[in-house]
C-alpha cells in the first residue's frame, strides 16, 4: 500500500482522528491518550500502531515514560493532493458565477 493510501485509512477511523487531535496539543502517554475513549487500552494501542504505520506518530522511549507525538509531515502530502481537486471546484464555481452573471443581464 503507497503511503498516501496508509495516511487516508488511518484517517478514515474517528478514533485515531480524535487521537490526532489530541496530539495536536502536544504529546501524551497511552494512558492520557486512552482516557477520553470508552475503549480498552488494547484498543487505543492498535489504533496507535495504525497510525504509527502511516507515520502520522512517533513514539519516544524516555525510561519507562513512553510519550506518543504527532507528525504531521504525511498530512501535507494529503492536503497537497486535495489541493489538486480544490483547483477543480474552484473552476467550476467560476463557471457557475460566469454562468449566473450572464443570466442576470439583460436580453438585447
Amino acid at each position: 500500500m503507497d503511503r498516501l493510501s496508509e495516511v487516508f485509512a488511518a484517517l478514515a477511523d474517528p478514533t485515531r482522528r480524535a487521537i490526532l487531535a489530541r496530539l495536536a496539543d502536544g504529546e501524551a502517554t497511552v494512558n492520557q491518550i486512552a482516557e477520553p475513549f470508552p475503549i480498552s487500552l488494547q484498543a487505543v494501542s492498535k489504533h496507535l500502531k495504525v497510525l504509527e504505520r502511516a507515520g502520522l506518530i512517533s513514539r519516544g522511549r524516555e525510561a519507562q515514560w513512553r510519550p506518543c507525538r504527532l507528525d504531521a509531515e504525511p498530512l501535507r502530502e494529503v492536503a497537497d493532493w486535495v489541493a489538486g481537486y480544490q483547483r477543480f471546484w474552484e473552476q467550476r464555481y467560476d463557471t457557475l458565477g460566469e454562468y449566473l452573471r450572464q443570466l442576470q443581464q439583460p436580453e438585447t
